[in-house]
C-alpha cells in the first residue's frame, strides 16, 4: 500500500522526484538513462491496487494538478476536476500526475543534467514522442507499485496521451478519458507550432539551445522568442466569440488610438502579458521537444495506417468530449476515435459540450464536463 503525507503540501499533495535506471527505448532509437521523473500523489492506494487515476497534462501543464505550483504560489491546474468532493476524489483514488518527459519542471528533458557531462542536455537531449511519455509513466507507476489503471484522463496533449496508454499497455488501463483532444496532429496544428519553434530559435539568444549558463554565469534564455511562440499559440486556445465578448475592439488604458505600435487594444495587451507570464516558468527548450512530440503523434500511422487497430488489444472503457468552439481540436476529431473505437468493438460514449471558451474550456469552469466525468468514473467501480 502507498499512502501520502498530508502535511507535505498545504492542500493535500505529495510532490515526488524519482530517478529511474531505466534504460528508457525511445522512439528515435535511443536508449535513455537514467530517467528522472517528477510527479505528485493524492490520496492511497487501495489493498486491491484498483483505485489508481492517472491524469496526464497539456503541452505547458505540469504535475501539479490540485496543490499550489511552487514557482507561481498559484493553485493546482485542475482544480475544478480533482480534490475532495470532486470526480477524481483523493478520497476514493490514489492519484498520480507525472510531468512529461521532456519538460522543465523535474522530469528529464534538455534543461536537466545530462549525466554524461554534468551540464544540461539543451538541444543534445534525444527527440521525443507522445509514446515514449506514456513508457516514462509507466516505469514511475512501476515504482509506485501501480499494475494496473482504474483510469487515465487527460485533455489536449494529456489527452493524446490518455489515447496511447491503452494502445501501447493494453492490459494495464481499465479506462480511458479524452478531452478536448485528437488521435494525430493535423498540418494546421503543425503549422502552428512550425511557428512557435521558429520564434524561439529566431532569438538570437537561444544559441542553437546553449543558454543555460555556466558555474556562476545566469542563464540568459529566449525570452521574447517565447514570449511571442506562447502568444501565437494561445490564440489557438480561445474561441473567436470568447474573445470578441472579453475584448472585442475596446481600447487598453487611452481614449484613442496612438497611431503607433505600443499594445493600443486589449487582446494585444493581453497576449503580450501571457506570453512574459510564461517565459518566467517554462523552457524554451522543452517548449520545441514537446511541440515536437505532439507533432509526431499519429496514432494510426503507429498502428499499420489504422486507427481502429491500436484499440483492438485493449479491454477499457473509453469517454471522449469535445467542445463546440474548439478550433484547435474541434469536435470531428473526436468523432474521428470514437469511429475507430467502435470499429475495434470497444465500449465508447462520446458527448460535445457547449462552451464559449474554445480550447481551454477543459481547464476552466465547466459543471457539465465534471458530471460526465464523474459519472462515466463512477460507472466503471
Amino acid at each position: 500500500m502507498i499512502s501520502t503525507n498530508p502535511h507535505t503540501d498545504q492542500r493535500f499533495g505529495l510532490a515526488r522526484t524519482v530517478t529511474l535506471a531505466g534504460p528508457l527505448r525511445l522512439d528515435g532509437g535511443v536508449l535513455l538513462s537514467p530517467v528522472d521523473i517528477a510527479y505528485e500523489t493524492y490520496g492511497t492506494l487501495d489493498a486491491e491496487g484498483g483505485n489508481a487515476i492517472l491524469i496526464c497534462h497539456a503541452l505547458t501543464g505540469d504535475q501539479h494538478v490540485a496543490s499550489d505550483h511552487p514557482g507561481t504560489g498559484k493553485p493546482g491546474w485542475w482544480t475544478r476536476m480533482v480534490g475532495a468532493g470532486k470526480p477524481i476524489d483523493p478520497a476514493r483514488h490514489f492519484i498520480v500526475c507525472a510531468n512529461v518527459l521532456g519538460s522543465c519542471m523535474g522530469s528529464s528533458g534538455p534543461a536537466s543534467v545530462n549525466p554524461a557531462t554534468g551540464q544540461p542536455w539543451g538541444m543534445a537531449f534525444p527527440v521525443i514522442t507522445i509514446r515514449d511519455m506514456v513508457r516514462a509513466q509507466a516505469l514511475l507507476l512501476d515504482h509506485l507499485g501501480v499494475a494496473t489503471l482504474k483510469a487515465v484522463v487527460g485533455g489536449s496533449m494529456g489527452g493524446m496521451q490518455a489515447l496511447s496508454w491503452p494502445a501501447t499497455f493494453p492490459e494495464r488501463v481499465k479506462a480511458a478519458v479524452v478531452i478536448a483532444s485528437t488521435a494525430r496532429h493535423t498540418a494546421q496544428n503543425i503549422a502552428f507550432h512550425e511557428v512557435g519553434r521558429q520564434a524561439v530559435m529566431a532569438d538570437p539568444k537561444w544559441r542553437g539551445g546553449d543558454y543555460y549558463g555556466d558555474g556562476d554565469a545566469l542563464a540568459d534564455p529566449p525570452a521574447a522568442g517565447l514570449a511571442v511562440a506562447r502568444m501565437a499559440a494561445h490564440i489557438t486556445y480561445l474561441s473567436e466569440a470568447g474573445l470578441t465578448e472579453k475584448f472585442g475592439r475596446k481600447l487598453q488604458a487611452r481614449e484613442s488610438k496612438t497611431f503607433g505600435f505600443d499594445a493600443d487594444f486589449q487582446i494585444e495587451s493581453y497576449l503580450r502579458h501571457q506570453g512574459i507570464a510564461f517565459v518566467d516558468r517554462f523552457d524554451a527548450n522543452s517548449y520545441l521537444y514537446i511541440t515536437r512530440a505532439m507533432d509526431y503523434f499519429d496514432l494510426a500511422e503507429e498502428h499499420g495506417g489504422h486507427l481502429a487497430n491500436a484499440f483492438r488489444g485493449s479491454k477499457a472503457r473509453f469517454c471522449l468530449v469535445s467542445f463546440d468552439t474548439d478550433w484547435l481540436y474541434p469536435t470531428a476529431e473526436s468523432r474521428s476515435v470514437v469511429h475507430a473505437l467502435n470499429a475495434a468493438g470497444a465500449p465508447v460514449s462520446f458527448v460535445e459540450l457547449s462552451s464559449p471558451f474554445g480550447h481551454d474550456a477543459f481547464l476552466l469552469e465547466a459543471p457539465e464536463l465534471n458530471r460526465v466525468v464523474d459519472g462515466f468514473l463512477r460507472a466503471g467501480a
